[in-house]
């Protein structure tokens, strides 16, 4: 009754839609989702059920690939289709030109939270204000746009693909792409094509789940780890590190993911020999010793399921 799904958001759902949709299904109370998306966007949507919830902060991490769909000409409020139109221009751009313009949006970038979003200030989500018409500052926060590529042009609309780090903004892409060609632009479709290793091709329709099947969907929780090394540890060894103890174990510093190598800590997935995964421990180079970062399971909890699933 643990692990993630991988699900194909439908347009015109919000993601606690998706999250209370499989709430009811399952009689699980304790989900969540990794990555929200807006009611109009489609694609994958990463629901943790149970303790699988204890990992979304690794999910939401990884790095999402989109399609969206502009319509140069129109800005909105909301910088999307559903919002009311602020703006209306001429369209004179050319297909080099757009692509010139999304050069400059590649790498590290500055980006503003549009208005209609989530994010709080001082306690109150920006879109709440937005809605009384009230307007505050926005602090730029710092993203990275790692690929850009204009993937269809017939004016005034085009589509592009986007590869992006966690927490950015297509709605303000597209904005802000309007604005350096100024016509101005908004977003009229989006399809998130992947969250870190998780792809719509592999992705489940939320309509696809009932009360009888949703079970079969469930991907193990280390799916969500995979990109860390693994340890097998001895029955003892598992028995103290599951009990809060650290732990002297090799460091795989071979396998450690090349971001990983420059922090002070290291973390990696933890099974027994048998293959069951247990926690997810972090190695301290200065002591050379394992301490559990986080537990999921108990070595005992397997007594009367000696059948895990394969550990990569």
């Amino acid at each position: 009754m643990d692990g993630i799904l991988n699900l194909n958001k439908p347009t015109g759902l919000t993601s606690h839609d998706v999250v209370d949709r499989v709430r009811t299904l399952s009689r699980i109370r304790r989900v969540g989702h990794a990555g929200t998306l807006d009611p109009m966007a489609t694609g994958v949507l990463l629901v943790c059920v149970g303790r699988a919830t204890r990992v979304s902060e690794y999910l939401m991490a990884g790095r999402k690939v989109y399609r969206a769909e502009m319509r140069l000409g129109v800005t909105t409020d909301t910088y999307d289709r559903e919002g009311q139109v602020v703006t209306e221009s001429p369209v004179t751009a050319t297909r080099s030109q757009v692509e010139r313009a999304l050069a400059q949006f590649q790498g590290t970038i500055e980006q503003i939270p549009p208005m209609y979003s989530a994010i709080k200030h001082r306690g109150v989500p920006l879109h709440r204000l937005a809605r009384r018409g009230i307007e505050v500052e926005r602090k730029p926060r710092q993203v990275e746009i790692f690929r850009l590529e204009l993937t269809g042009w017939d004016p005034p609309y085009c589509t592009m693909e986007v590869t992006c780090s966690s927490g950015t903004y297509i709605r303000s892409l597209a904005h802000d792409l309007g604005g350096a060609l100024g016509c101005g632009a908004h977003l009229t479709a989006l399809v998130r094509l992947a969250s870190g290793a998780f792809w719509l091709e592999e992705a489940t329709p939320l309509e696809e789940l009932t009360a009888d099947t949703w079970q079969s969907f469930l991907l193990p929780i280390d799916a969500a780890l995979a990109n860390f090394p693994a340890l097998h540890l001895d029955a003892r060894t598992a028995q103290r590190l599951c009990a809060g103890q650290a732990i002297s174990a090799p460091a795989p510093l071979t396998d450690i993911a090349q971001e990983q190598k420059s922090k002070k800590w290291r973390l990696a997935r933890v099974y027994d020999l048998v293959g069951h995964f247990l926690a997810l421990a972090e190695y301290d180079p200065s002591t050379g010793l394992w301490r559990p970062r986080k537990v999921f399971f108990s070595p005992d909890s397997f007594q009367d399921n000696p059948c895990p699933l394969p550990a990569n």
